[in-house]
Order: structure tokens, then sequence, then C-alpha cells
């Protein structure tokens, strides 16, 4: 299979192969306008195998708490004129901001649908996050 290289935009590399579509749901790269490539199950001598998202848009604002919660091990290359210009690493984020939401149906995020679902790192070696509100635990165990 030949993929080709981007003149302008984005490479999500690194990313654990079959998490590829979750990150394309969680940054709603379906509602671009610009090529988006999924490659999945790639294979990486590093990590055996992997995803990689391709973007046409080096000036795309990406979310990177979302993309460093489903996987903190992600490379972010931005690309301009065939060069990567930019290369950014990823990491588990202190606090996210409506990136997954409060399952305790007590919490005032039930009743006041317009307040953010946040929540804070409480865990970084398990990876357990809980919410602001009412403490609950969420893992990210994807």
């Amino acid at each position: 299979m030949k993929i080709d290289s981007i003149k302008d935009g984005i490479v999500l590399d690194h990313i654990k192969a079959g998490r590829g579509m979750l990150i394309y749901q969680l940054l709603h790269l379906e509602e671009l306008d610009c090529s988006v490539a999924i490659l999945k199950n790639v294979p990486s001598k590093k990590m055996g195998k992997k995803d990689i998202i391709k973007i046409g848009d080096a000036d795309l604002q990406l979310d990177f708490n979302a993309i460093g919660y489903v996987d903190p091990d992600i490379t972010v290359n931005v690309i301009r004129n065939d060069v990567c210009v930019e290369k950014k690493h990823v990491a588990l984020p202190e606090e996210l901001e409506n990136v997954i939401k409060c399952k305790n149906p007590r919490c005032i995020t039930t009743t006041e649908q317009e307040l953010p679902h946040i929540f804070r790192l409480a865990d970084r070696h398990e990876g357990i996050y809980r919410c602001i509100y009412c403490d609950t635990k969420a893992s990210r165990h994807l």
C-alpha cells in the first residue's frame, strides 16, 4: 500500500493500534473540509503496529488534552512545504474538559446541562481522573 506524504498538514503518529478512530471521533475530524487519512495497524519497529492520522490542514487547532487522554505517547508533527517544522509530544493532561462525561446520576452536571464536564487527574500512574463537582472516579482504561 502506498500512502503519499502531505505537503502541509498535521500527522498524529505513534498512536496505539486500534485507537485511531477514537481520536478521529474525539477531535471531530469528520467535520473538517480538508483531507484526513487514518492508517490502521501500520507496521512499526518500535511498537509492533500503530495507527497514524494525517490531516491536510497545518493551521488546525487540536485538543491536546483529548489526544493525551486517549494515548499520552502520541507524537504530533506539523508539516509545512514537505518539511516537519514542529514536533510535539503529548502527555496525560492534568485536567479534562468535555472529553469524558460524569457517570454519577446525582452529579450537578446531570441536572445543569450547560455545565462543562471537568475532570482532574488524581493518579497519573493508574490513569484515574475525578469529577471536580462530585469526585466520581473515571478510569482511563480504553
